[in-house]
């Protein structure tokens, strides 16, 4: 029963964050602050949402997706990003508890979820999470179990290096850029805080999503439609699957020969 309790407390914490994390996906693209104002306001009317009308998921399904202001439709973006860091949350606790280990990676996926919505939204990655994020991560390679301070750096290297790489290559043959910078300095985060082994897990897995979600995106609207699409959220699908599975993957994978 009191771990029943500590997990539904958990996962309404989790929903919690992702209501913040809501806020900063709709406010970084902007350079506003995600600070002030305090209170959330409707982007169509301005009308100061009420703490009743911003309780995670219930308040959404209360006000069945429409502003109680103006009526305008809101996104199902808001609780879908909600539960998800609810879920993710659960997760993070199943797998090490209630650790600082836990913590760090707990802000390390919410963190990718702000840059999967953002980069989704607005086709950027902000330096303000993937700058900071580098050094943080090598910071916290000294009190995480499964990464050392020498695979954090490599994982940095090899991550920002093999994206730089590629995009150099594909700007020399083409004479046109393909891989954009916030996906270098995403990818260099990601191995600051998963390794090296993390990184190549992330540009495999990265790179079967996008080649799949592209192929069936062509299928539907047709092969001569022309669209950019993001890489940044398969990098976090990459980067969080590891987190989550990795090990696991590896393990099998190099004992299955």
């Amino acid at each position: 029963m009191f771990n029943f309790l500590i997990v539904g407390f958990i996962f309404i914490f989790g929903m919690c964050i992702g209501s913040f994390l809501n806020v900063c996906i709709y406010r970084l693209p902007s350079s506003k602050s995600i600070i002030n104002p305090s209170r959330s306001i409707c982007p169509n009317c301005n009308g100061v949402i009420q703490f009743y009308d911003n309780i995670p998921v219930f308040s959404y399904l209360w006000l069945k997706g429409r502003c109680r202001h103006c009526n305008a439709p809101i996104s199902l973006r808001y609780p879908l990003v909600e539960l998800i860091t609810g879920i993710v949350a659960i997760n993070v606790y199943f797998m090490l508890g209630l650790t600082l280990e836990g913590v760090v990676y707990f802000v390390f996926i919410s963190s990718l979820l702000v840059i999967t919505f953002i980069d989704i939204d607005h086709k950027i990655i902000p330096d303000v999470i993937t700058l900071p994020g580098i050094p943080a991560g090598l910071a916290v390679s000294f009190v995480l179990s499964g990464i050392t301070f020498k695979a954090s750096i490599l994982g940095v290297l090899i991550g920002g290096g093999s994206l730089l790489l590629v995009a150099w290559t594909y700007s020399l043959v083409t004479r046109k850029e393909g891989m954009g910078g916030g996906d270098i300095k995403l990818l260099a985060m990601i191995g600051a805080f998963i390794g090296w082994k993390g990184v190549i897990f992330t540009i495999f897995v990265a790179s079967v999503a996008g080649t799949f979600v592209g192929i069936t995106l062509m299928l539907l609207k047709g092969k001569n439609l022309k669209f950019e699409l993001p890489f940044g959220p398969f990098l976090s699908i990459g980067a969080i699957s590891f987190i989550f599975f990795g090990e696991r993957v590896l393990f099998w994978y190099f004992n299955s020969f």
